[in-house]
């Protein structure tokens, strides 16, 4: 008998203690080693993404391993783990404790980055300055000077040194190795100097120098030493602090839901936290209140403002029926809803599980960079070496050679490789939930970057989905507004789709009476003594059919309009455009995207909304079964096309899977949102040239941060090693590399949409 495999559970490490991309590739590695893990370490996001088999590993186990590489780790969020739901449902309360605690342990962290660093500063700038100035150079100024870098060296630099000594200790050289080396070099040749050399001697002079100096044995670096540990402790504390902002909009999308809800037990009203919230709860919603979980409106009417999930402005209309989402805004009247989802399966909960997984997982490039991350520091302290043995052999003197090897290990910088991908994630797909689009993960940018043809379901994407009034025709003697208003006092006691349309264009519908519904054929009713009918035509239409015939080739339903037994004219209703379609279908257009439009409907119905919103006519494929949209996709993709598909419903799942970028319409089915790679929460097909834009501008940075980050040691580290860079102004330079990366990611915050 065969055994049924254990399915894979997921696990998130909230990891701390991390300073460079090198330790999360260590880290990623030893928990790799464990049998049945497969795990992501994400430096940016200080966090681990963990698929792990329950029979062969457990989370304390998972933990307990990153702990043995010298860090910490805990338990942010679990599938199908032990306190699963009450760590999911807490978040999705807008009390995402596990995130609180790493957001804490950051705070704490760039606190305490910053006293450091301010008093290193004070106590370093003494140091540059009669190092560099002769005017300043007391009798014994070294010595002062020497005082005030052990200081530096010592207090300041123990963050570099610990986290050196603690790496050695498992076999591991990270960034910390480098910065440790290079200041340890250049404070025991300043020491030797100073005690065994004759730079200890009363008058000693040093001179200002931008490029090194290779004047004599008696050279000191105490300058170099204090200068490159206040700049590095500058730019960690830069990097820390950004690395919090970049977080900010995952952040605030968990923190929007409502803390409590009065919810109505044996008839009265009680205010219970939100975590109490059950499914079936009735809860009042007053206006200027949140909503407190996903649920259906039972009484009340009012106006939702949805524009902290959706990115839309507009307020919505709602009522006796209508579906409200968790941490939506109330505009005005009191609202009373049943809970439907609470929890980890809420639409909030939903996003910030999206956002959590798009940012915690790596794009291919990012890969390749962790790689070149676990090469890179011996690559550099071997390149420093020979460095040093290079200049020795020819010629040069050990002054020479030996601040050239410094500058080497003090240049180099794989910190911003490793920030270079995460950081531009972090704060895009961050941005994206703010305006409603949701990325599924990171390898989703480089599939927007591909495609280069949009397929569009017709019905509730380019359109509404919703039957509007297209047209009145009149017979004569009689106004269209007349024809319209007898329609609407027909149709006004009906629910069908074609009759609310009607009624819904209708200034004021007149009373009606004696209703009549005729299935399949049409309604009836008295309207005014007088004896009218809405459906299919029962006369003959004379003078109007021609016009009758062209409203049903172009795609409309027209239904006449007969008073008494006569034709009084007739009323096209068709699904409508939605209003910013044609102008979504022109930008996407503009971002070199063809558009086709994909419908079950007839072809005279689809070449009229192609016409509407500017889609090629010979782009258009209609009377499409729901089964075969896939099909269509296929075909597209064998005439070498990157195809992206847009819809919402089940019947575009299979599309929307098969595409190489599928996108889902937010108001459209779990299915399809499953299917796709980025999920719309706004009903605009606006949102989707939004999130193609925001993709690519978010690729753009990636590549540009790493064209940064690659060019920067690409250049510098041959300039140090051939003796042309300053050790003090190496340590500038590579606090700043850091800096730079993360600042040029922050820049995606400013994005906005175009609707």
């Amino acid at each position: 008998m065969t055994q049924t495999p254990v399915a894979q559970q997921h696990i998130e490490l909230g990891v701390t203690g991390m300073t460079c991309a090198s330790c999360s590739s260590r880290i990623q590695r030893k928990l790799n080693k464990l049998d049945g893990v497969d795990a992501a370490v994400n430096f940016s996001t200080e966090t681990a993404a963990v698929d792990f088999d329950p029979a062969k590993a457990t989370p304390q186990q998972l933990i307990d391993e990153v702990r043995n590489a010298g860090y910490d780790a805990f338990e942010m969020h679990a599938d199908g783990g032990p306190g699963a739901e009450s760590d999911a449902g807490a978040e999705g309360a807008g009390g995402a404790s596990s995130s609180d605690k790493l957001d804490n342990a950051r705070l704490e962290e760039a606190d305490r980055l910053k006293r450091t660093t301010i008093w290193s500063a004070l106590v370093s700038l003494p140091v540059m300055l009669v190092s560099m100035i002769p005017a300043l150079q007391f009798t014994n100024w070294q010595w002062a000077a020497f005082a005030a870098t052990t200081l530096v060296y010592f207090a300041a630099g123990s963050v570099f040194h610990r986290a050196t000594i603690t790496n050695l200790k498992h076999g591991a050289m990270t960034m910390d190795t480098l910065i440790s080396l290079g200041t340890t070099a250049a404070y025991l040749w300043s020491v030797w100097a100073l005690f065994f050399g004759g730079a200890g001697e009363p008058g000693m002079t040093m001179e200002m120098s931008i490029l090194p100096s290779h004047a004599s044995m008696d050279e000191i670096y105490l300058e170099s030493v204090c200068v490159v540990i206040t700049f590095l402790l500058l730019g960690r504390w830069f990097e820390t602090r950004a690395k919090g902002q970049s977080s900010e909009a995952l952040r605030e999308l968990l923190n929007m839901g409502a803390k409590d809800a009065a919810v109505i037990r044996d008839g009265k009203e009680v205010r219970v936290p939100i975590s109490q919230v059950a499914v079936g709860d009735k809860f009042v919603v007053r206006p200027g209140e949140k909503v407190a979980t996903d649920g259906r409106v039972v009484s009340g009417h009012s106006a939702v403002d949805e524009s902290m999930l959706t990115g839309e402005s507009v307020p919505v209309e709602v009522d006796e029926g209508s579906t409200v989402t968790g941490a939506t805004l109330n505009t005005s009247g009191r609202l009373v809803v049943e809970a439907t989802r609470v929890g980890s399966d809420t639409t909030l909960a939903q996003m910030g599980k999206l956002v959590r997984d798009a940012q915690s997982g790596k794009a291919p490039v990012e890969r390749l960079v962790d790689r070149i991350s676990q090469v890179f520091v011996p690559t550099v302290i071997v390149v420093a070496l020979l460095t040093l043995a290079g200049h020795l052999l020819a010629g040069h003197t050990a002054v020479h050679a030996f601040t050239a090897a410094v500058a080497v290990l003090i240049i180099a910088c794989p910190c911003a490789l490793g920030l270079a991908t995460p950081t531009a994630i972090l704060v895009g797909t961050g941005r994206g939930a703010q305006l409603g689009l949701l990325i599924k993960g990171p390898e989703v940018l480089e599939s927007t970057r591909q495609v280069d043809t949009v397929v569009m379901d017709k019905t509730g994407t380019v359109t509404t989905g919703q039957m509007g009034v297209v047209d009145v025709v009149p017979a004569a003697g009689i106004t269209a507004d007349e024809v319209l208003r007898l329609a609407a006092g027909v149709e006004a006691g009906s629910e069908h789709p074609i009759a609310r349309a009607i009624v819904a264009a209708a200034p004021e519908a007149p009373a009606s009476e004696d209703f009549q519904n005729e299935v399949g054929q049409g309604a009836s009713a008295r309207i005014d003594g007088r004896s009218a009918r809405v459906g299919r035509p029962t006369t003959d239409l004379g003078e109007l059919a021609a016009a009758f015939d062209e409203a049903q080739r172009s795609g409309a339903t027209p239904v006449a309009v007969e008073v008494d037994g006569a034709l009084a004219g007739f009323v096209a209703v068709r699904d409508t455009v939605r209003a910013d379609s044609a102008e979504a279908i022109a930008q996407l257009r503009a971002l070199g995207l063809t558009p086709h439009l994909l419908t079950g409907d007839n072809e005279g119905a689809a070449q009229a909304i192609a016409a509407e919103v500017g889609i090629d006519p010979a782009n258009v494929t209609a009377g499409v079964l729901p089964e075969h949209k896939v099909e269509v996709i296929k075909q597209l993709q064998a005439q070498g096309k990157r195809v992206a598909m847009v819809g919402d419903g089940v019947n575009d799942a299979a599309a929307l899977a098969q595409a190489e970028l599928g996108l889902a319409m937010g108001a459209g089915t779990d299915v399809a949102i499953e299917a796709s790679d980025i999920t719309l929460m706004r009903d605009s097909l606006m949102s989707a040239a939004d999130a193609i834009r925001l993709s690519r501008k978010t690729l753009k940075t990636i590549k540009g941060n790493l064209f940064w980050a690659f060019a920067y040691n690409v250049i510098l580290i041959p300039v140090a090693a051939f003796g042309y860079l300053n050790p003090m102004l190496a340590g500038i330079a590579m606090a700043f590399s850091s800096v730079f990366v993360v600042s040029n990611s922050l820049r995606l915050r400013g994005f906005t949409s175009l609707a």
